[in-house]
């Protein structure tokens, strides 16, 4: 198991230099909030290699990882572990840095991470859905129970259609 640091420890391993934080979120989301001086590499196309050879030199500051909560982390800890690099998990993540009264950059012209996106989608189709079974027709009722179905076989599936879409939208896009 990969040790973990309190934020208030990794903040002073980052000042003395003996440390580096490397941020797993994917870009969208470093991109809308980061921690000051943290580097973006996502797992979704993590090179282990392009770590190794970037931190695993001899005398290289230790590695400390982190993802918005933690949990990406600590699922993820063997993978990131393996590295051939000192390395630690953030306990608590970029939200435990935060409650340590730890600063970050935030850039609000970037969107919010796609997951809080699908939650608005979600709860607004389905208000919007109750709301107008119960002025119009209760045959609307099928907005809610469609976007019902649709979370339910996301969670089952692992596949999100609607995350997908909203991945799409013009505000999500990155330029280049």
């Amino acid at each position: 198991m990969m040790p973990s640091v309190k934020a208030i420890e990794a903040k002073a391993r980052l000042g003395s230099g003996t440390a580096v934080l490397v941020d797993v979120r994917e870009p969208s989301e470093h991109a809308r909030e980061y921690i000051p001086g943290a580097v973006s590499m996502p797992l979704s196309c993590f090179d282990a290699e392009a770590l190794r050879s970037t931190f695993g030199g001899k005398g290289a500051p230790a590695v400390i990882f982190h993802c918005r909560s933690g949990q990406r982390t600590t699922e993820n800890a063997a993978r990131l572990g393996g590295c051939g690099v000192k390395s630690y998990l953030l306990e608590g993540g970029l939200n435990a840095w935060k409650d340590a009264g730890l600063g970050t950059v935030i850039d609000r012209t970037k969107p919010i991470e796609l997951q809080r996106q699908v939650q608005i989608a979600a709860g607004s189709l389905v208000l919007i859905g109750v709301t107008l079974s119960l002025a119009l027709s209760s045959w609307l009722l099928v907005i809610p129970g469609f976007v019902g179905s649709g979370l339910v076989f996301a969670g089952i599936s692992g596949w999100c259609g609607m995350a997908r879409l909203l991945a799409m939208m013009p505000w999500n896009r990155t330029s280049g």
